[in-house]
């Protein structure tokens, strides 16, 4: 999915969009027992209710593809009798009234969840008449052709509020006040099926998670039966070693930050596009080409490549371009000194050697403040 069409999804999550039929949930313990279960008509609840849950629903499907947000592509395994993407699909069906697959659904999160303490497992389901687009772009809310048919999860810890006095308004009284078990935003969930070109795709899924590197890998194949995507910074880490086993000792600076600005020119180009911008082996060998690389080192780099990116794994042989660099800032980091600068400011850095030592040196342009003091 792309980013108009998860924003399209988040905005239904809203008194005046709302197409949520149902809510169920699940309650459970840092024993993974199970406190208690609910299941509701999602516009049966209170407002102030539907308000919170809206922002839960929101944050599921927040943050940048590739970042927390993880596109799934169900293998062929899990679309067979008894397969992830099977089970998913029956309980989509069934609008979440079926007693028994949402137990069974409960009962496969509460094995392969990892979860230190109390969590909550929300499920709902709902109903969205696709609305058509004229060839202006413009919405025809009159004209639709689908209904998308979907189902969410989010995954929710829970916490203690503080302890603290508070007023006893029957007694008059100030006393210690109970402490309550407070339902925090989403570490992780999912979207069933994906919303691919404004249509639904019951070949895969939208996967969230919080940190990148929790990826709760146990918990995804159960949910997915699905190759893993690789975390933010284990993408950044092996694009690193890549380039460092490429060059070897003859990467330097210039190099370097030919490489960055290269990327950096890419991703720019690529924004106003509505797709991800994503590098396989291809486009990774034709940057580092534009960026210098000589033929002998990009022979290498076929190999390097290999080694590196663990190719039999075709979903971990490509990696998303804005996990690459920071597209805002550029930051150079020594043993004892780390210096940040804005990319677009970056061409006035260069090293050079000064007195027999090998020095960074910066342009400086405007005023030069030393703990907020303007020196000369």
């Amino acid at each position: 999915m792309n980013k108009r069409e998860v924003s399209e999804i988040k905005k239904q999550f809203s008194p005046t969009n709302c197409n949520i039929t149902r809510i169920c949930g699940c309650y459970v313990n840092g024993e993974k027992d199970i406190i208690t279960t609910f299941k509701d008509a999602f516009l049966s609840l209170p407002e102030e209710a539907a308000f919170k849950y809206y922002e839960i629903f929101k944050k599921t499907m927040s943050g940048s593809v590739g970042k927390c947000l993880h596109d799934v592509e169900f293998p062929r395994e899990a679309e067979k009798d008894g397969g992830a993407q099977a089970f998913l699909l029956k309980l989509r069906d069934s609008g979440l009234k079926d007693d028994e697959l949402l137990e069974a659904f409960y009962q496969r999160v509460i094995d392969k969840y990892c979860c230190v303490g109390n969590f909550l497992i929300l499920l709902i389901h709902g109903t969205y008449d696709i609305p058509g687009k004229a060839e202006d772009g413009q919405t025809m809310f009159d004209a639709s052709d689908e209904v998308y048919n979907y189902i969410l999860c989010s995954i929710c810890p829970m916490s203690l509020d503080k302890p603290g006095l508070a007023y006893n308004e029957k007694d008059q009284k100030i006393e210690n006040r109970d402490r309550d078990w407070i339902v925090e935003m989403p570490t992780h969930g999912f979207l069933f099926p994906a919303f691919h070109d404004r249509s639904s795709d019951i070949h895969g899924s939208l996967y969230y998670t919080k940190k990148s590197r929790d990826m709760q890998d146990s918990f995804f194949a159960e949910m997915f039966g699905a190759v893993i995507p690789m975390p933010e910074d284990e993408q950044r880490e092996k694009f690193a070693a890549v380039i460092e086993e490429t060059f070897g000792e003859d990467l330097d600076f210039q190099t370097a930050k030919a490489i960055n600005d290269n990327l950096m020119e890419h991703i720019t180009e690529h924004e106003m596009s509505t797709e991800k911008y994503v590098l396989d082996k291809k486009a990774i060998r034709e940057l580092l080409e534009e960026s210098g690389a000589a033929d002998e080192q990009l022979e290498h780099f076929d190999e390097v490549f290999e080694d590196i990116m663990e190719t039999k794994d075709t979903k971990k042989s490509t990696l998303m371009a804005d996990n690459l660099l920071n597209t805002a800032k550029l930051t150079v980091k020594a043993d004892d000194v780390v210096v940040t600068t804005k990319q677009d400011s970056c061409a006035g850095i260069e090293t050079k050697i000064i007195d027999g030592k090998r020095c960074l040196v910066i342009e400086l342009s405007g005023n030069c403040l030393v703990n907020g003091m303007l020196v000369k």
